[in-house]
């Protein structure tokens, strides 16, 4: 039967979705002989629409699935909804509609909107972390955690709200440090909380960043800093008027005879206590404005050095000097002790701090080579180098070294200090005051106490009644048939906990439930687990990468020490996307009014449109900026992949035993169909530059425009070249690509898929071709070069540069206007 002339995506997208579905062609567990390749993407929280970051994140996951499964793994490619938490319950209170049913409606919606997409989801592993049959192990998990002594009763500090006389997120507290919902003050209030003790863990999780070689280092990078381990010394400088003493954390005592100042955090608890009396009010409001300042705004690399004077002075126990006490923006509460001896000379934050304020700055170290360091008036830096000390009495002309671990000792033998090693990580607090979260399956009996629910009384269901109001007590606690119980020891009237689970939980371990989401006996199969983990690509945004994907490794430590899984990490291979911002350059938002949905789009162009310009656009780690006319662009080109093939029916039947006389153009056209098929094969695994990949594609697609066969070996080149297009587009262009491989195939492939198909293999002998050298200009400049095939086309030299690390900071932040392309010479990009 022949082709349609027209490429039509809305006749030829269903048609294949239902095929595969019938086939099960996603199932896990189809070749449970062959290796196993775990692809993953970060699952989406359905509050609401789906949107393009979404269909990015699930785009670049899909694409290594299939091309994974082409390669004949068995291939598990799971999807759930984390469906959980805030966002729903605020909807709630605002609109007075049940968490439940809108999760419903938001997760039936995403899944179809996914459905539309092509992906090559295993569905019938999905889950809803909504669902009872789902958290109902994460109450498991906490009895166990509870067991082991990693689950804890604290006293923590949360956000109460004055008005609403409740416990609010951080993300609820706006401008001037004001509840969101209600307008009222917002204070700081000591409350007790569930947290997890991931503390006990901080030193695998860092020496387990060393293994993680196929991670971002920015990501790696951030987790490092975020636990944050630093080896040095406590040192009790005692204050002047008497009393208490301010505690500081150093990693560099060997510079305390440089101490010309001490500084507490504005959060200290000492500050009140030392403020003289004169300093009261200017302390006050700079402690205010710094609660209603974020951290990050505080400490970040360039704020601005901001404090005040306490009019209170400390002891150096090593020198016996008075120096003053300040408060200032840099010093958090929450790292080391909350206070810090600034030794100006030789820290460079401090350096600025005291030339602002006028403070003196010593130098105690000199270089151990080369000139000396002028006084320290005269210092334009901070000289934060190790070197040898001076003017610090008898541990003068030691190496910094030697001097840290001798004053060290020094401090503890006169009772002042001691050598000590400190983390930023904090504990994991996880309880919340909320309705739509896992209940914490804890009872409190008036005779025992606090008393864990047993395990065969699990799930502790969330009740269908939902008194949410955003005020007072927590929710649960005024659903009187959820809080009254019995105590499971004696029988006698007990309280339940009123507190749920926060939604890191459900997100710390869903990788694992995917092996085998309908077990009742337990959360999963250690043996099936055994098989498929740890995973091999998970896929999603570098946001988490101190919050999910710490805790998540954290998680995954724990339940190695169950005995549940067979390794120290859950993932191998970590792909961070970039975002995508809206047509005005700006990040897809609702309050810009510039979100751009997948289902609209796909109704217009089709999904493998969508697909193709969320793999073209840019490479994965990069921002994409939406345009309407790159992806008019693309479906151009997909219809004018099906105006070849239709143009080249004739070829479908050619002879494979033809090849072998292909001479001339024919043999120019294999060889570009052979190095197409490797350069495809490297973008999709080895760098997942996606760009280059389907830029190779389009100059094969010129090729074959270009090429009129004449001869039975010219149709049987335009044959494989056909075969091998339509293959590798499978990755990125699933539905077209099953098409045109069934038109070319014919009845041989009725009963099979491309989807299933192997993957073309390239011929070492015919990929080898001369290469150039060609010169990257921007505006006329040269800024680079780059080696391509003789034969190289604009588009595959064009993507070739783009990937220049030398090219991209000339092209960053600039828009292309223009490309000017000289066959084996050179490309210029004009740019604005």
């Amino acid at each position: 039967m022949s082709m349609n002339e027209r490429y039509e995506p809305q006749s030829i997208e269903p048609r294949w979705q239902r095929r595969w579905e019938e086939a099960g062609a996603f199932k896990a567990g189809r070749r449970p002989d062959a290796d196993t390749r775990y692809v993953l993407e970060m699952f989406p929280y359905p509050s609401g629409a789906m949107h393009m970051g979404h269909a990015r994140v699930y785009t670049i996951g899909d694409a290594l699935a299939r091309h994974l499964r082409m390669r004949g793994f068995d291939v598990l490619h799971p999807i759930g909804f984390d469906a959980l938490g805030l966002p729903a319950e605020n909807a709630a209170i605002k609109d007075g509609r049940h968490p439940a049913e809108r999760t419903r409606e938001n997760v039936v919606s995403f899944r179809a909107e996914m459905k539309r997409l092509g992906y090559s989801f295993d569905w019938e592993r999905e889950l809803v972390t909504a669902d009872a049959s789902y958290y109902r192990w994460n109450q498991w998990f906490f009895l166990k955690l509870l067991e082991k002594g990693i689950a804890y009763r604290r006293q923590g500090k949360v956000n109460w709200c004055t008005g609403c006389q409740t416990v609010i997120a951080n993300e609820q507290v706006v401008d001037d440090n004001r509840c969101e919902r209600c307008g009222s003050p917002v204070v700081e209030k000591i409350h007790p909380e569930w947290a997890f003790r991931i503390t006990a863990y901080a030193q695998q999780l860092l020496d387990g960043l060393d293994g993680l070689k196929d991670w971002p280092d920015r990501v790696t990078t951030m987790q490092r800093n975020w636990i944050g381990k630093s080896e040095g010394a406590e040192v009790d400088f005692a204050l002047a008027a008497g009393g208490a003493a301010v505690k500081v954390f150093t990693t560099r005592v060997d510079t305390i005879y440089g101490c010309t100042y001490v500084v507490l955090a504005p959060e200290h608890p000492l500050v009140a206590q030392v403020t003289a009396p004169e300093r009261r009010a200017e302390v006050d409001a700079f402690v205010a404005r710094m609660r209603k300042t974020d951290a990050v705004e505080r400490t970040g690399e360039g704020a601005p050095k901001e404090g005040v004077f306490t009019g209170a002075f400390a002891v150096n126990p090593f020198t016996g000097e008075q120096v003053p006490i300040w408060i200032a923006n840099f010093v958090l509460a929450e790292y080391g002790t909350g206070a810090v001896m600034s030794v100006p000379a030789h820290d460079q934050r401090d350096f600025e701090f005291a030339r602002k304020y006028g403070l003196p700055v010593r130098v105690v170290i000199q270089p151990a080579q080369g000139a000396r360091l002028p006084a320290g008036d005269a210092l334009d830096r901070a000289a934060t180098e190790d070197g040898v000390l001076e003017g610090s009495g008898p541990f003068t002309g030691l190496a910094s070294a030697e001097a840290r671990a001798r004053m060290s000792a020094h401090a503890a033998e006169k009772g002042f200090g001691q050598g000590t090693v400190r983390w930023h990580l904090r504990d994991w607090g996880f309880s919340r005051q909320r309705y739509w979260g896992t209940p914490i399956p804890i009872i409190y009996c008036d005779e025992h106490g606090m008393v864990p629910v047993p395990e065969q009384d699990l799930p502790v269901v969330l009740p269908a009644e939902a008194i949410i109001t955003g005020t007072g007590e927590p929710p649960l606690a005024k659903v009187a048939s959820f809080v009254n119980t019995t105590c499971p020891r004696c029988g006698k009237p007990a309280r339940r906990e009123v507190e749920t689970m926060d939604t890191f939980v459900d997100s710390s371990w869903y990788y694992a439930r995917y092996l085998s989401p309908r077990d009742d006996a337990r959360p999963f199969d250690p043996e099936v687990a055994r098989r498929w983990l740890p995973v091999d690509v998970y896929v999603g945004g570098p946001e988490h990468a101190v919050m999910h994907l710490l805790y998540f490794r954290f998680w995954h430590r724990v339940m190695h020490e169950l005995g549940l899984v067979h390794e120290d990490e859950p993932v191998r291979r970590l792909v961070t996307q970039g975002i995508v911002n809206g047509p005005d350059g700006r990040k897809m938002s609702k309050r810009w009014g510039n979100v751009v949905a997948p289902g609209g789009m796909v109704s217009r162009f089709g999904a493998d449109t969508v697909r193709m310009f969320m793999l073209f656009a840019a490479p994965p780690e990069k921002d994409i900026d939406w345009s309407d006319e790159q992806v008019d662009g693309l479906f151009r080109f997909l219809a004018r992949v099906w105006r070849i093939y239709f143009a080249r029916q004739a070829c479908f039947d050619a002879s494979e035993a033809a090849l072998a006389q292909a001479a001339g153009e024919a043999l120019e056209l294999r060889r570009r169909t052979h190095r197409t098929i490797k350069r495809v094969t490297e973008g999709l695994e080895a760098d997942l530059k996606f760009n280059t990949s389907i830029a190779a594609l389009m100059e094969l697609v010129n090729a074959l425009y270009a090429f009129e066969p004449a001869s039975e070996p010219d149709r049987a080149a335009v044959r494989e070249a056909l075969l091998a297009l339509a293959t590798l587009l499978a990755p990125f262009a699933p539905h077209v690509a099953e098409e045109l491989w069934h038109e070319v195939m014919g009845p041989v492939a009725r009963e099979r898929l491309v989807a299933d198909a192997p993957w073309p293999p390239f011929d070492p002998a015919l990929i080898v071709a001369d290469t150039v050298t060609i010169a990257v200009q921007v505006n006329g400049k040269l800024r680079g070069e780059v080696q391509a095939p003789a034969a190289a086309g604009e588009a595959e030299v064009r993507a070739l540069a783009e990937a220049d690390e030398k090219v991209k900071v000339h092209l960053a932040g600039k828009t292309v206007r223009k490309v000017v392309f000289v066959p084996k010479r050179l490309v210029n990009f004009v740019v604005a």
